[in-house]
């Protein structure tokens, strides 16, 4: 089932029922993906919830189905949250995309001292705002997800010490840290919350403010990441570490 097609739908048809996929999902699926009758496909809601259809029936932009099987992907006992530096352009949609592919289940932009994007409080942050979602998006589906991270507004630094506080967990890049991220204890539990800098790095106010809040510096390796890249390198070691890429959670998508 994990290799099918996944499609977002607001609502999603009851087992045996039928249901019409149109709108840009639908075009998507009729026009690029060219799926014919007898082809299946998984529609989400992007909360947990799948729909196993099969297509009976294709139009140029929509497709009539049949739900075979309704499942729910059952959400990780451990969260990560990806607290994003700000990054300007094309850079940071790609730490968006590469988070979700990884597997984080949501993204809090971060308005640090040291971002060359700023993201003001006009169409010009909304606009990048909605770009990063539409990625998070694009990737949750074609990494065949049934949880779609939700990507929040953007955080000053104040904001992001009250989250870091509330979190199970709290994890601080940084190349000046000394304890490698493999040797901290993860939570089993609750939300992780991973802050990544911007590329000129974190100041030592913000640090600061991150470890009096529960934040723990980490290092990474000997080299220097990029901003747009460091996140995705430490899902993955926190997806090893953890049970977040177990054999039991993976059989159950």
């Amino acid at each position: 089932m994990s290799s099918l097609p996944v499609f977002l739908a607001e609502r999603l048809p009851a087992e045996g029922a039928e249901t019409m996929l149109a709108g840009p999902e639908g075009h998507h699926a009729a026009t690029v993906r060219r799926l014919r009758p007898g082809e299946r496909l998984m529609l989400t809601n992007g909360c947990g919830e799948l729909a196993l259809c099969e297509v009976l029936e294709t139009g140029r932009d929509r497709l009539r189905l049949h739900a075979l099987r309704r499942t729910i992907e059952p959400a990780p006992a451990l969260r990560v949250t990806l607290a994003q530096a700000l990054v300007k352009g094309w850079r940071g949609e790609l730490a968006v995309e590469l988070a979700t592919e990884a597997g984080v289940d949501a993204v809090l932009p971060w308005r640090a001292d040291r971002c060359v994007a700023r993201w003001d409080s006009g169409p010009r942050g909304a606009k990048a705002l909605s770009r990063w979602r539409q990625r998070a998006r694009e990737a949750a589906k074609q990494s065949r997800r049934g949880w779609f991270p939700e990507v929040a507004e953007p955080v000053g630094t104040p904001g992001l010490g009250q989250r870091a506080a509330a979190a199970a967990g709290c994890l601080v890049l940084d190349e000046s840290a000394t304890d490698p991220l493999p040797s901290v204890p993860l939570p089993t539990a609750g939300e992780l919350l991973l802050v990544v800098g911007p590329e000129g790095g974190i100041t030592e106010a913000e640090l600061a403010t991150l470890t009096a809040a529960g934040g723990h510096p980490v290092l990474l390796g000997p080299g220097v990441l990029r901003s747009s890249s460091a996140g995705v390198v430490a899902l993955g070691a926190i997806n090893a570490l953890s049970q977040r890429w177990s054999l039991l959670h993976l059989s159950e998508k």
